[in-house]
């Protein structure tokens, strides 16, 4: 997996797709708990379609390299993280793809500097004033103490725990690969550096400064596309369609039966959306 050195620390990244695509790049930015290997099969898709991809793998728990201990950690700060990071491969026009606690990154990053940003695509993700939503609340409030963090990870070790306490099965349709999300849990178990780095962005989250960025989400005049998982039980559609009123000019797309993880249940779907999507002018 390759690697980038950046002001906050050296981030893993994987990259899909030909590296003398002509096409704008996608980035792919995920949320809590999980990392780039959410966007595993999406990027494939698009890169056999000649579009090339980019997932960082962000200090959200599953990286598996801690950052510096100077770092800022704070969502604006993970945001100010991924626009180094395409400082740093020199991208541009990018086609910027958020999902779950990624989206809310994703509305940090374009309220920051929207200048290599060519378009905006949302899947089921917070906003406003759900940073986290219900009952997600008491993992991030339990998750502030890197201590707390390991010993309740290490009690999501069996496949039911992880699934149904820690909540990975509410957030998909279809069943979830056990070994995945095993691999999502082990960095901040394993590395205590990874459990610090999660906690500081855990004690850093404050709903009051995403609702406030979504009062200036109608001033990004690129285009945005939303693709959202109509039965998403923590980030409903009627969300959704709240999201494209604040951004005045969205596109919205439903996804039947879909739930938090759109890119995992419907891959193909999404890529097209957003294949569809890269190829409009910014």
């Amino acid at each position: 997996m390759p690697t980038v050195d950046l002001p906050q620390g050296r981030v893993n990244y994987s990259v899909a797709g030909p590296a003398d695509s002509e096409e704008p790049p996608v980035v792919f930015i995920h949320g809590l708990l999980v990392n780039g290997e959410l966007w595993s099969r999406p990027a494939e898709d698009l890169g056999g379609q000649g579009i090339r991809s980019y997932a960082p793998d962000l200090p959200l728990g599953s990286h598996r390299i801690a950052l510096g201990e100077d770092a800022d950690l704070s969502p604006r700060g993970v945001a100010r993280l991924i626009l180094d990071f395409l400082d740093a491969l020199d991208l541009t026009d990018v086609t910027l793809v958020g999902n779950d606690t990624g989206g809310a990154l994703c509305q940090f990053l374009i309220d920051t500097d929207s200048t290599r940003i060519g378009r905006l695509v949302l899947t089921n993700c917070d906003a406003f004033d759900k940073f986290p939503p219900p009952p997600f609340g008491a993992i991030v409030a339990l998750g502030r103490r890197p201590w707390r963090l390991r010993m309740f990870l290490r009690s999501a070790g069996p496949k039911f725990v992880r699934h149904s306490i820690l909540g990975y099965g509410g957030l998909v349709a279809t069943p979830l690969d056990a070994e995945l999300s095993a691999r999502w849990v082990r960095p901040a178990i394993e590395d205590r550096g990874v459990a610090k780095d999660t906690a500081r962005f855990l004690r850093a989250i404050d709903k009051r400064e995403l609702a406030d960025v979504a009062t200036r989400l109608g001033d990004f005049d690129k285009p945005v596309l939303l693709v959202w998982g109509e039965a998403d039980r923590f980030f409903k559609i009627e969300f959704a369609e709240r999201l494209q009123q604040a951004f005045g000019d969205a596109r919205l797309v439903r996804i039947p039966g879909g739930r938090t993880f759109v890119p995992y249940d419907s891959p193909d779907r999404l890529a097209d959306e957003i294949r569809a999507l890269s190829r409009q002018p910014a």
